[in-house]
Parts: C-alpha cells; structure tokens; sequence
C-alpha cells in the first residue's frame, strides 16, 4: 500500500465519549457549532472517511471491490476532497468515540535544526520515510587563497567568547548557528547567520529572527587591514534556493492532520485551495505552510502540534497567501497562517499572513532604508502587491506583540490607508487573541463583522470626532460638575469670570494696583471651595513675604504687630503651625535659584512635575519681565511672544491646568488715572489675541473718585461664553489681611 494511503487508512484508537443512555440527547440534526469543538473528536473511524468522502481501502470497500478510484494524487497535488461538511450524528447510534488527541512533529529539511520531535503513533504501519536528507547549501565552496590559520584561530576564540560554535564555522559560506542571545526561541531554530571572510580575519553576523535581530561584527587583529564589509551584506549577498515540493519531501495532508484543522473548523477546501502540505522526516510529521508566488514554491514554514515554527533556510521572504491579494484595492494583514485560513472560512480570501510573526515591542529607532530593513523584508519584496492597495486592514493579535507588529506595518505600509480590528471580548477582562481564535468559539459570521467593522488606524495628530463623544456626553450632562467654570468665590464676578481648567487667564494693572494680591486671594477662594492646589513661579516675591501673604488670606489675621494691622491681633503660634501646614499641602514654588534667569520651556516643565507628583490644578506665573527671553536675532518679539503663548496654552490643555500669567503694560504717556488696556501690555498686542480670558486689576487712587480701598476688576476678554462676559465688577480690599471681598459684605466674613 503507498505511503500516503497508509497515512489516511491508518487505524484510530477509540476511548467512549457517552454512554449509549446519554445519545438520545444528540438528535440526527444537532447542530455543529452547539457541538463546538467536541464534534471533530467524537467521529468514529467509519464516520471520518464517509465524512472527509475518502473511498474505503482495499477490503473495505462494499463488495470486495479494490480499485481506488483515482483519490490519490503525486506528491505535487492535493487530495480532491469534496467541499467541507460537519457531519449530522445519528441518534440511533448506541454511544460515540472521540479521535484520541495527536502529538506530533516533525523535522525540517534543513540538516542544522536541533528540534527534538515527538513521534506519532503508527499503529503498525511503517511511515518511515527513507529518502536521504538533503544537505546543506552552500552559496559557494570553501576558500582556502589568503587564509591565514593564525588570525583565524584567534577570531574562533572571539567568538567562543560570544557564545558562537566556531568550530563548524568555514570561511568564505554562510554558516548558520544557534543565536547565543536568542537560543532560537520555542523552536531552537538556527537563526544566526554568521559569515566569515576568506581570510579568516573578520566576521559579520545577523539573526534572522523577528524577535531578536542582534547582529554586530568583529576582527581577529584590531588593527588589521580595512574590512568593508556591512551587516546588510548577509541579506544582499545571500542567494536564494530554488525549492520545489519534490526536493522538500512534501505530502499531502494525512488523515489526521485534515482532523486536527477541522477541530479548529478550518474546512478541507480550504487546506487544499492554499496548498497546505506536509512534511516527513523518519517517523515524525508537521504541517507544511507553502509560501508561493504566481504558483511557484518560494519558501515553507513548518508547523508541529506544539506550535514550533521553523522555515527553511536561504528562501526569499514574502506574505503567505500572496497571490490572493494581486490586484486587490482591499486587502487584510494577520499575523500567522492559521488566521489567514481563518479568514477564508469568513469569506476573506484577500488576506495574507507575515512569515515572522510579531516584534516585542516597537523600535524606537527611526525607519532604515529598504536594504537595511531586514525584519520587515517581505514587505520590500511584495511592494508591488501591496502599492495597489488602497485599504489595508491590520488584524494582527490583540496582544502587545500584535499591537507592535501593527504599528511597525503601519510605519511603513502608510498610516492613511490602514484600518484596525478590535477583537471581541472574552470575557470582562480578556478579549480574544487572533482570527482562528474568534472562529472557534464565535463562528465565522462574528469574525466577519468584526472585520467589516474595521476602524481607521489612528494618525497622531489627526482626530474624529467620534474619538470625543464619551466626552462631548459628559460636558452636555455636566457630568463633572464644572463645565460652567469655578465660581471664584466673589458674587460680583460670577457672572463675569469663572475659572475653567485648561485655560489661559492673562491679568494686567499698573504697578501697586493688587495684581499679584488678588491672584493670592483667588488661589486661597478655590483651594477652600474646591481643593485646587498651585504651583508658584513668583519671581517679584521673596519667599516669607509671599508665605505671609497668603497666611493673612487665609487665617484672615496680621501676621506681625505692627502699624498695618491697627488694632487687629497677630495670629497666634498655634495658627502658624496650622497655616504652616496648609501651605505645604497648596502651594509648590518653582524658583531659580542660581543668578540666570528661568525660561519659559524650564517654567513649564517643572509645572508638569508638579501637576504629576502633586495633583496641581493651576499655575502662576508673575510676571513676564522676570523670564529670559532670549531670542533668534531673525525673531521678532512679537514672534516670541506668539510662540511662548503657543507653549503656556498647549501645557494648560494638556494638563487640564489653569494658568494665570501677569503681564506689565508698557509706560503711559498722559496717563489719567484710570484702567489700562489689554493692549497696552508690553511686548505684543498676542498677549490679548491669544488668551482665554483678559483681566485688569485696577485701584482707585483718588479719595475724591471713590473710596481708595476699591478695587475695580475689568474683565476684557472671555473667549468661552459658558465661562463669563465682560464687564466690570468691584471689590473691597482689606488691607489689614489682604482679603477682597464684595462690597456690600462686612468685613472679617465671606
């Protein structure tokens, strides 16, 4: 009997699934998917062959007749199976069998593998294969002109010192080793190509594998002659071995193997329209994933029941399924073969497979030329199929792996022509991993939903809106609280001015009009409301001077005795220590503390610090003479200007963070005594063009005007109307404690 036919007629042993009295629960029309994945393990040998319509073998056959019907096919073809069906189990059978589980594997061709396989029960039929493993492959003979025994001795000893086997190294050839950082991963596959001059005086070496790629270079003699050689020279000088089914040993799918996918309900008609094979060596098998283009064996990948993936070695890299995406507009990207099948049973056939799998994580590092892209060469190597495309869909894992592999095409493949998939959940925690995965458990219709749901890869910086409705809900419901900004604690500016997070509030004055004091008095209002906490970049104040101030505010006492608190008593020590406290938990200073002047980029970063270590929700800056602004000489101030606001403006929004920025106004010529302008600001007229909001504090001077303690607060610019108007509001100012309060307010009370 051939060998294929012992393959498929080879005995199965059969353990009791059910008892005869649970079968009736089982009627003639149970359906496959309430079966799940039970159905493929629970056919008898009888039910297997009627249902894969594979003719019995000699003897078997309804009367006597031996003929074979022409089923089997040369090792070039496939078995012509009729399309894949799940069987019906009769209700009248007294139990059921399932197929004991396979554990099989298989040796690859290639003569360096190590891969210890697990055997596969035979039954008593020989499966031994005896054709003779073919050799290695060798680019080119042995070189022995110019080699120079003594320097190649001592760069055997470098590379022994590497964790590299010199001693089956030969000059002059491609020799492929075990990675000594990588071990080959699960498979211990020989992915180290490793090539040593002619001379023996220098070596270059490359993993090939995705998850590794170490690769580096060295010399027996440090000051020997120039060595021009290049790490990319191991892909470009590399030939490429011409293979074909025959040379490779391949066979069509046994039995067992068709059973196995079934289990993972990948159909017979789609095994054999993708060419899926396998691969013999003594009594061990795996699957074989036939790499082609336009028809011709390019490459193969094996397979075992373990998942060990080994490819053959010297082959060109391309997708798996290349030929289903040739002049297709839309085309799908997963990351192994068992998904690209998956896909067909989906009613996707324009979907290729990577031959590496996925990447740890993503390179940091920017693209390399196409040369030099070694990880990603099939890529390069398929460009023609993948120009043509003007969608591509990323359906790699859903884990972190998958997630890199995804960013790392998109990188290159273009951002604006990709779309992603979002794996379905698996339960509230875990979504599920892959294609095959979701086919399994979910069937094929949910696995093409979730394709044809695809969504657009996202482009940094290039935003829908429905990337925003979670949010834009919660702002219409006010959920938060706050989408009408904090009331800043004094009834006069309610309706004028409310603090909003995020937003840019520039306060302007003449000197000595209470800029900085009222800022003090505000931070105070919304960390007793709110809980706000500040970080503090007030270069005018010294330390304990600012300390006292706010002390004031907020236990509403002088802090000495002395001619400005009247008859008012001092705080006591005990308030100290309290307000002490209260100080260390509101307030963080950004001070420079050498003699050079803080930049607005150094001010700014330590903000950042702080809103991340300590939960700061505003900051102030007072006031802007005190920075450096140096500049380009081609820089404009008004250019500066627009830029440094651009900063201030995207940290407040980034961070959620309030910022006040105080800001002189330039000398005034015939000034009169009352409020400047937003324009009048020293520097540029951006300082009002660009903020949220605009406020100038501005004191009565004159006692015929009006009592000296009011303070006019003019707010000329608010850019969100939910947040206010403008309009003009005043203030008492006492000066005993620093406090501002509504006019029509005793005094002591808020």
């Amino acid at each position: 009997m051939p060998l294929i036919q012992q393959c498929l007629y080879r005995p199965l042993q059969y353990t009791p699934f059910l008892s005869s009295s649970s079968s009736s629960s089982f009627s003639s029309t149970t359906s496959p998917r309430r079966l799940g994945r039970a159905w493929s393990r629970s056919l008898s040998y009888a039910t297997t062959l009627s249902f894969f319509k594979v003719p019995p073998p000699p003897g078997l056959q309804k009367g006597g007749h031996t003929k074979s019907q022409g089923w089997v096919m040369d090792s070039k073809n496939l078995f012509k199976f009729t399309s894949f069906e799940i069987p019906s189990v009769p209700s009248s059978h007294g139990r059921l069998f399932h197929i004991r589980r396979l554990h099989f594997s298989v040796h690859s061709s290639k003569p360096f593998s190590n891969i210890q396989p697990f055997p596969l029960n035979t039954n008593g039929f020989s499966s031994i294969s005896h054709a003779n493993i073919p050799p290695p492959v060798y680019m080119e003979s042995p070189t022995e002109n110019g080699l120079d025994s003594a320097q190649l001795k001592i760069l055997k000893q470098k590379l022994e010192e590497l964790g590299m086997d010199s001693e089956i190294c030969v000059p002059g050839q491609y020799n492929h080793l075990l990675c000594p950082m990588c071990n080959g991963g699960g498979s211990e596959e020989r992915s180290l190509s490793l090539f040593v001059t002619n001379d023996g005086g220098a070596a270059l070496w490359m993993c090939f594998r995705a998850k590794c790629g170490w690769k580096g270079s060295t010399r027996a003699i440090a000051d020997g002659g120039p060595f021009s050689g290049s790490l990319n020279q191991l892909t470009r000088l590399k030939n490429k071995r011409e293979i074909t089914e025959e040379n490779l040993q391949l066979e069509p799918l046994c039995n067992e193997l068709v059973a196995y996918f079934a289990e993972r309900l990948i159909s017979w008609k789609t095994l054999q329209r993708n060419a899926v094979m396998q691969k013999r060596s003594g009594d061990q098998i795996a699957i074989a994933f036939t790499y082609r283009r336009n028809g011709k064996l390019v490459s193969c990948k094996y397979r075992d029941i373990n998942k060990k993936f080994w490819q053959e070695v010297d082959t060109e890299k391309i997708f798996y399924g290349l030929d289903d995406i040739k002049g297709k507009s839309d085309i799908i990207i997963v990351e192994g073969e068992m998904d690209k099948l998956a896909m067909e049973e989906a009613g996707f056939r324009n979907c290729v497979s990577v031959p590496d799998g996925a990447p740890p994580s993503v390179s940091t590092k920017e693209l390399p030329p196409e040369e030099q892209d070694t990880k990603y060469q099939y890529l390069w190597n398929c460009k023609e199929y993948l120009q043509e495309a003007s969608r591509i869909i990323l359906a790699t894992d859903g884990d972190l792996p998958g997630q890199a592999l995804a960013e790392e095409l998109a990188r290159r493949l273009g951002r604006e022509r990709c779309w992603r998939v979002t794996w379905p959940k698996k339960n509230e925690v875990e979504h599920f991993k892959d294609a095959n995965e979701v086919l399994m458990y979910l069937g094929s219709d949910v696995l093409k939903e979730v394709i044809e749901n695809a969504e657009l890869y996202p482009i940094r910086g290039l935003f829908n809106f429905n990337n925003y409705f979670d949010e834009i809900d919660a702002y219409y419901h006010r959920t938060h609280g706050y989408e009408f900004g904090l009331s800043t604690g004094w009834r006069a500016l309610n309706g004028l001015y409310n603090v909003v997070a995020g937003e840019l509030t520039i306060v302007t004055g003449v000197p000595n009009s209470g800029k900085s004091e009222w800022i003090d008095a505000l931070m105070c209002n919304l960390n007793e409301s709110f809980g706000w906490k500040f970080a503090l970049c007030s270069m005018e104040n010294k330390v304990r001077e600012h300390a006292r101030k706010l002390l004031e505010k907020h236990i509403k006492k002088p802090f000495f005795n002395a001619s400005y608190g009247g008859s008012v008593e001092r705080m006591t020590v005990e308030e100290l220590e309290q307000g002490k406290q209260w100080l260390s938990n509101t307030f963080y200073l950004i001070r420079c503390e050498n003699d050079s002047l803080p930049s607005i980029t150094w001010v700014l970063d330590l903000a950042k610090a702080a809103v991340l270590r300590h939960g700061v929700r505003g900051l102030v800056i007072d006031p802007y003479n005190e920075l450096d602004h140096q500049r380009p000489t081609s820089q404009t101030e008004t250019e500066y200007v627009s830029q440094m606001l651009t900063k201030v403006k995207r940290f407040a929004q980034h961070h959620a963070c309030h910022v006040w920025f105080v800001a002189h106004p330039r000398q005034l010529h015939h000034w009169v005594g009352g409020p400047p302008n937003m324009y009048d600001i020293s520097g540029s007229a951006h300082f009002i063009n660009k903020c949220d909001n605009g406020i100038v504090v501005h004191r009565n001077r004159d006692p015929e005007a009006g009592p000296i303690d009011q303070v006019q607060i003019c707010v000329r610019k608010v850019r969100n109307k939910v947040a206010g108007t403008i309009g003009d509001a005043f203030l008492c100012y006492n000066r005993v404690t620093g406090e501002f309060m509504d006019i029509d307010e005793p005094s002591g009370k808020r």
